[in-house]
């Protein structure tokens, strides 16, 4: 199984700065302590380059972010700075997810150890979001003729509104967002499937709607691929996630969603999406348990159709 990384290209944040730029590297480091990856199973992915972000964004939005344009307003939507190296990063992140579906259907599993950016916009970013890998690399795929239909099962707890909107009228990616209904973006979207969780959730009643809300992905589309956003964030510390899965829950969330779709056929390439927990170690341990439950199904599991 396949893994790319991009936590080596960092942008730079003020002190005290929210967002935990530090996990990737460190869910690098779990993963290769693990014993599970050879070393060359772990790789930089290349650059997503324009001629892929313009799949699903805007020209003039491409445009002005790279060359440092956009306003101050728009950077504060976003939540970051800008920087060269912010565009670097976010072309890298979404670029391991091209590698990582392409990788996937050669192999059954492969994942982006970041990626699951899913407040991008065509035009716009949100949400600590600059390009919206899932929506670029789903559109890729099926340009290049690789399949015929893509899911996109979004479990971060908050909704993938960009992904919705970019994709709304491509009927050959279903999008399916179960998320906290009272978080952000406090604007939804229309996914093909929404399911709305209130605050508190916790790990039985989750497990069950996320049962249900499979069933009706896999009976209304038939995917050859699966792009898996596996946040962290539905996690019951998590400072932004207002739900209250436990560690054990969200493993078998992963093993609900991975098994699936390895029944159905799919090939699944997984994203990490968000994570915020007060102890950035149990993100962490969240994002690496998710890898191993594909790692471990990977190796039991006949190459996807």
């Amino acid at each position: 199984m396949k893994l790319y990384y991009a936590d080596t290209f960092v942008l730079p944040l003020p002190p005290g700065h929210r967002f935990p730029m530090c996990k990737y590297a460190m869910l690098r480091e779990s993963i290769a302590a693990s014993g599970r990856f050879a070393d060359d199973d772990l790789r930089v992915p290349d650059a997503a380059g324009d001629a892929e972000l313009v799949l699903a964004h805007d020209r003039a939005y491409i445009d002005r972010m790279c060359d440092g344009e956009m306003s101050a307003q728009e950077m504060r939507r976003i939540g970051f700075p800008w920087s060269a190296q912010m565009v670097e990063r976010s072309r890298r992140s979404a670029g391991a997810t091209i590698a990582a579906c392409r990788s996937a259907l050669d192999d059954g599993f492969s994942a982006n150890m970041a990626g699951g950016t899913h407040h991008a916009h065509r035009a716009f970013g949100a949400g600590f979001c600059v390009f919206n890998d899932a929506a670029i690399a789903s559109r890729l795929m099926l340009e290049e003729g690789r399949v015929g239909q893509v899911a996109i099962i979004d479990c971060d707890v908050h909704q993938g509104d960009g992904t919705a909107a970019i994709l709304a009228d491509d009927p050959r990616v279903f999008t399916f967002s179960i998320h906290g209904a009272n978080n952000f973006p406090f604007d939804k979207q229309t996914s093909d499937l929404d399911l709305e969780l209130e605050d508190g959730t916790g790990d039985a009643h989750y497990l069950e709607v996320l049962a249900r809300g499979l069933d009706q992905v896999f009976a209304r589309c038939v995917p050859e691929l699966v792009i898996y956003l596996a946040g962290a964030d539905p996690y019951e510390g998590d400072r932004l996630g207002r739900l209250g899965l436990t560690v054990d829950g969200l493993q078998a969330r992963d093993r609900l969603v991975l098994g699936r779709c390895a029944d159905e056929g799919a090939a699944v390439a997984l994203a990490m999406a968000g994570g915020y927990a007060r102890d950035i170690a149990r993100t962490v341990e969240i994002h690496a348990n998710t890898i191993l439950a594909a790692a471990s199904l990977a190796r039991s599991s006949p190459a996807p159709r």
